[in-house]
């Protein structure tokens, strides 16, 4: 049986999605300045979501509320995919490497879901 992780921090899935975070933060620094406040805030509040959730539900006593925060995370995730999406259809950056860093932060997610689902601790 593997070793029960002690932070949320010991878990790949959440430093992913940190790195991600990371990545999104560089990237959004070159969009237009007329972007500050609309599509660079959405994004990078949208991808700060994705490890803060996971973070707190990481926390939670129970699997219901686990699995609450891990989908809203989820949810932070796919509204991310939207926005890179849009910044590439805007030609504000090349959005690929983020949107396969993004995806394998989706999928990463989506295993620890169902191994809590699976697992009930």
């Amino acid at each position: 049986m593997a070793e029960k992780s002690q932070s949320f921090r010991d878990v790949l899935v959440w430093q992913k999605a940190h790195a991600f975070t990371l990545a999104v933060y560089r990237v959004t620094e070159s969009f237009p300045k007329h972007e500050l406040f609309a599509l660079t805030a959405q994004l990078r509040r949208a991808a700060a979501s994705v490890p803060s959730n996971f973070s707190e539900g990481f926390r939670k006593r129970t699997k219901p509320d686990k699995l609450r925060f891990y989908n809203i995370a989820q949810g932070s995730a796919d509204e991310c995919l939207y926005q890179l999406i849009l910044a590439h259809d805007l030609r504000y950056a090349d959005a690929t490497p983020l949107q396969a860093g993004l995806e394998e932060v989706s999928r990463l997610l989506q295993g620890y879901i169902n191994g809590l689902e699976r697992d009930g601790t």
